[in-house]
């Protein structure tokens, strides 16, 4: 495709604002060069973009929404860059610019220590989902806020008194390693499985809260082993690692839930470690209830990763190393049929 050029101009001109939005050394103009392929150069607060269309639509798109970032005196960091570049490449190039102080008032998850507010295009079908139906099935990669948002869209509930208590459900299956005997009661038995859910938890309602919460049972950590025979009322279910459930344990699960609930599903069929041979219930179901309207389904990739760039990369490595293995596996195939047939 033939390079491109536009001229933009960034107002005011302030110089504390033009250095924040550049960054130290100019490593952020440096990251949005790298991420769109694009060249950019500056003198004051004039910019120009030089590269493909659509790369030159979302560098001056992310520009100015960085920007008007820094007009509240937020200051700006990798991190922040990369995440804004992740939901503008999410997003069409041409419509106005995304303000990443603020969004859309519906979207934003307002927890007690914190609001969270969904990025990317799926994470914002997903919240929105979570909402709007009484079952939910999140499917993707890690780092792409599955259980983040669930876990955020889980407190929010609790702290409007829309359900009476939240229940942490996992398998414990172990990824690949033995881990032997375990000491303590259920709780501590379980809790290695629970900790990423925990920590959001954290993150959300503080330490003490949480600890409170727990011993109260308004908190409950339940192992998905234990969940047969009962029926959840009024609470916010979270099943996580959903791709280690078997088919059976799957449908146990979701006959479980009752009036005035809300369950949450979260998996990556990518990473599935039950004993070879055993079908996964995640894949399983997401095939056996896609049709039912009033159950939401979410599926991720790799750009909707939020955590470090590195690890959209690496998912997106692995993506296309299975492709491959499989196109080479299916030729190998095709090779031995026509080998028989001669």
């Amino acid at each position: 495709m033939t390079n491109q050029t536009l001229s933009l101009t960034l107002l005011p001109d302030n110089a504390q604002r033009l250095s924040n939005l550049c960054g130290r050394l100019n490593e952020h103009i440096q990251q949005i060069e790298t991420d769109l392929a694009l060249t950019i150069r500056q003198r004051g607060n004039k910019f120009q973009l030089s590269g493909t269309e659509s790369a030159i639509a979302y560098g001056s798109h992310i520009l100015e929404s960085l920007y008007m970032a820094t007009e509240n005196g937020n200051l700006l960091n990798p991190n922040t860059v990369h995440l804004v570049l992740q939901e503008i490449k999410g997003s069409d190039p041409n419509e106005s610019h995304v303000d990443i102080a603020e969004t859309t008032s519906s979207l934003i998850i307002k927890a007690p220590r914190a609001s969270i507010k969904p990025r990317s295009k799926h994470q914002k079908q997903y919240v929105k989902g979570i909402r709007d139906h009484d079952i939910n099935f999140g499917i993707g990669p890690a780092g792409t806020g599955k259980t983040f948002l669930a876990v955020a869209c889980a407190v929010e509930a609790l702290v409007k008194e829309k359900v009476d208590r939240l229940l942490l459900v996992r398998p414990a299956v172990e990824a690949g390693e033995k881990l032997g005997f375990l000491p303590g009661d259920l709780t501590q038995k379980i809790d290695p499985y629970l900790r990423p859910l925990y920590d959001a938890l954290y993150e959300m309602l503080g330490f003490e809260k949480v600890s409170r919460l727990i011993e109260k049972n308004i908190i409950e950590v339940a192992p998905l082993a234990y969940m047969r025979g009962r029926t959840l009322n009024n609470s916010f279910i979270i099943l996580d690692e959903s791709q280690n459930t078997t088919s059976a344990q799957m449908k146990m699960f979701l006959t479980r839930i009752g009036f005035g609930s809300t369950a949450v599903i979260t998996g990556d069929i990518t990473q599935i470690d039950l004993p070879k041979g055993t079908r996964s219930g995640l894949v399983h179901v997401s095939k056996v209830l896609e049709g039912i309207s009033e159950i939401s389904f979410t599926y991720f990739n790799a750009k909707d990763v939020v955590r470090h760039k590195l690890v959209q990369k690496i998912v997106q490595a692995y993506g296309e190393f299975d492709r491959n293995s499989v196109s080479q596996l299916t030729s190998q195939d095709s090779s031995q049929i026509n080998e028989r047939d001669n």
